[in-house]
């Protein structure tokens, strides 16, 4: 899978998904304005961050060599997916798995205004 790829993926989550350039080189997805996925444009190797449960981003970790604590992000919670090394199908699920634990949290009256 490569970045657009994702940026695709990610856009066609939900109609009111939006994506900025919130530094120089990174690109954000977000929904009700949290974010939900995150790419470094200028990462020597291609990688995008997600937010996961933080004990299903230890497992991951421990299970795929392509999986690592995101860079600049709170270790805790985001995880960096290496495009290279994963499956695209699996990429998809980590992204999917995102956007819907940063739409679980949104209030009820922000999830029915962003048809969540």
């Amino acid at each position: 899978m490569n970045i657009e790829e994702v940026r695709n993926y990610a856009l066609g989550l939900n109609e009111n998904v939006t994506e900025d350039l919130f530094a120089e080189q990174w690109i954000s997805w977000r929904i009700a304005g949290k974010w939900f996925l995150l790419v470094q444009l200028d990462a020597p190797e291609p990688r995008i961050a997600v937010k996961l449960p933080p004990t299903v981003g230890a497992a991951l970790r421990e299970q795929y060599e392509g999986v690592c604590p995101a860079y600049h992000m709170n270790k805790t919670h985001w995880s960096d997916l290496y495009l290279n090394l994963l499956d695209d199908d699996f990429v998809k699920e980590q992204i999917n798995a995102s956007f819907q634990l940063v739409a679980s949290k949104l209030s009820k009256k922000l999830a029915a205004l962003y048809n969540i």
